[in-house]
C-alpha cells in the first residue's frame, strides 16, 4: 500500500472537487474515532477552510476529550483549521421528551440512536449553508459499502466521501502515517451513539478485520461451500450477508417510481 501517494490522492481529490463546485471549504463532524480524525485530518491537508465540529449527546468524557485533543494536535500543524463545539444534548432531550412513548425499548433505544445521527447532520449543514463549505463524510468502505453500518441521513448524509474506498485496516496505515494522536489510534471503534461504552464489534458481532476477509470473499464471488472455512469464518460471513441484505437500501440510490409515458399522456 502505497499510503503516502494515497494521502497525496485524497487530498487533491478533495481540494479539486472544492474548487470546481465553487465551494470555500469542508465541514467535519470530529467524534473521537480514526474515521472522523482522518478526514478532517485530511481536509486540513488541502489548505481549505475546515471546521470541525464537536456535537455532544450525552457523550461519555473520553470521546469527547479525544475529539477536542485531536482537534487541537490538527489546529497546531493548519492555520486553516478551526472548532466549534455545539452542545446537543439538550435538543436531543427535548425531541424524546416531546415524542411518544412505545412498548418496545430496543426499537425506540435504536430509532434514537439513529436521531442523534440526525440531529449532528443538521447542524454540519447549518455549518455548512452559513460558509459554503461542502460537509465531508467518515465512512469507510465496510461501512458504508460493506455492513451499511451507518445511519441513514445521518452520518450517511453527506457531501463527498474522501475515505469511503478504504477498509478499517487501511484508515488506521492512513493515520499512522498522517500522525494521528495515540488515544484515537489506540481507542476500540465506536458509534458513540448510544450514551454507554459499547463497541462497532459489540453491535455488530465481528471485528472489522473479519467483515473485511468477508467482504473481500464476496467480491471475488467465491463460493463458501468449496471453501475449507472454520465455524468462526461461516458465522463472520453470515453476519455480513445478513446485514449486507438488511441494509442494502442504505447503499444504493433511493427508487423511482417512473410513471409509463401511456399514463401519462
Amino acid at each position: 500500500m502505497h499510503t503516502e501517494r494515497i494521502i497525496e490522492h485524497i487530498t487533491a481529490w478533495l481540494k479539486d472537487y472544492a474548487d470546481k463546485n465553487g465551494q470555500k471549504g469542508f465541514v467535519v463532524g470530529v467524534s473521537g474515532g480514526i474515521d472522523s480524525a482522518v478526514t478532517s485530518a485530511l481536509c486540513a491537508r488541502t489548505g481549505l477552510p475546515t471546521l470541525c465540529v464537536e456535537m455532544p449527546i450525552h457523550q461519555s468524557h473520553d470521546q469527547v476529550q479525544r475529539a477536542q485533543d485531536h482537534i487541537t494536535w490538527l489546529k497546531e500543524g493548519h492555520p486553516n483549521v478551526r472548532m466549534e463545539v455545539v452542545q446537543l444534548t439538550p435538543s436531543f432531550d427535548t425531541m424524546v421528551a416531546a415524542l411518544p412513548k412505545v412498548d418496545d425499548q430496543a426499537l425506540m433505544e435504536l430509532a434514537l440512536a439513529n436521531s442523534r445521527a440526525r440531529l449532528r447532520m443538521t447542524t454540519l449543514y447549518y455549518f455548512a449553508g452559513l460558509l459554503r463549505f461542502l460537509v465531508a463524510g467518515t465512512g469507510n468502505k465496510v461501512e458504508d459499502f460493506g455492513v451499511g453500518f451507518f445511519t441513514k441521513y445521518g452520518d450517511g448524509g453527506v457531501d463527498l466521501s474522501p475515505i469511503a474506498d478504504l477498509t478499517k485496516t487501511e484508515v488506521y496505515t492512513v493515520a499512522a502515517e498522517l500522525g494521528i494522536i495515540e488515544s484515537i489510534m489506540r481507542a476500540k471503534p465506536t458509534d458513540g451513539l448510544w450514551g454507554d461504552d459499547r463497541t462497532d464489534e459489540d453491535q455488530i458481532g465481528a471485528t472489522y478485520p473479519e467483515l473485511e476477509w468477508a467482504m473481500a470473499l464476496r467480491e471475488k464471488g467465491s463460493d463458501p461451500a468449496l471453501l475449507d472455512l472454520s465455524p468462526r469464518q461461516r458465522e463472520v460471513l453470515a453476519i455480513f450477508d445478513q446485514r449486507n441484505a438488511a441494509n442494502r437500501h442504505k447503499m444504493e440510490p433511493i427508487p423511482v417510481c417512473v410513471i409509463p409515458d401511456a399514463l401519462k399522456h
